[in-house]
């Protein structure tokens, strides 16, 4: 059974490698600790059989380290929706809540929070939740940058998990499963014109690059 320690490099390997490569570096940036740190670590869960490892290359998940990965990845957001949905923790506070409890070793545990929660498929943030066999559900790939005039959609994710942007969303009163239509697209700059909520709002490019949905048919 892997330690604290060597959950959070399996967790952070997982992900880098979902978007791009999980190498030394990108893993220390992540982990915020030092590439030397990270270079024996990785020998480490090699050993273990957790990684696939070599000087010079990025790191990859073993299965039998992906399934570990998954594991905390679904511990994790499960109670992140538990705290936001249930306990009425803010957006911006319960990751670093998730981050203590997503190492609670029971699966019993995990099994009957996702069953008391319903079963739900993403997170507070919109991210997709492993069901207990470790399949995800579809990822989201469109944002309201990508919605054409007139159409209408659902936000149902976010690419910034940082504060701040949540606390700007909050100031706009915007929140995941709300429904919005694109009214106008500024070709300049890319800042469109929102119908929210019987509304009208003005978002920029990089706030709309940041919000996933869904398009309304």
């Amino acid at each position: 059974m892997p330690s604290l320690s060597e959950e959070n490099y399996l967790k952070a390997i997982f992900v880098l490698n979902q978007s791009g490569s999980a190498s030394t570096n990108a893993i220390a940036e992540r982990l915020e600790t030092k590439a030397s740190s990270v270079t024996s670590m990785l020998k480490k869960l090699k050993e273990k059989e957790l990684v696939s490892y070599e000087k010079y290359k990025a790191a990859k998940l073993t299965s039998k380290g992906e399934k570990a990965a998954v594991a905390v990845i679904r511990k994790h957001r499960l109670w992140e929706f538990f705290l936001f949905e249930k306990l009425k923790f803010n957006w911006s506070e319960v990751h670093e809540l998730a981050e203590q409890l997503e190492h609670i070793q029971s699966s019993e545990l995990t099994n009957r929070l996702d069953n008391f929660l319903g079963n739900p498929r993403r997170d507070p943030h919109g991210d997709p939740i492993p069901d207990k066999d470790g399949k995800f559900p579809p990822i989201l790939n469109d944002t309201l940058s990508d919605l054409k005039e007139g159409e209408s959609a659902l936000i149902l994710g976010v690419k910034d998990h940082g504060t701040e942007f949540f606390n700007y969303l909050k100031s706009l009163q915007i929140k995941l499963g709300d429904q919005c239509s694109l009214k106008i697209r500024n070709e300049y700059d890319g800042s469109i014109e929102l119908e929210h909520d019987s509304r009208t709002i003005i978002l920029s490019r990089e706030v709309a690059d940041n919000l996933y949905i869904k398009v309304l048919a």
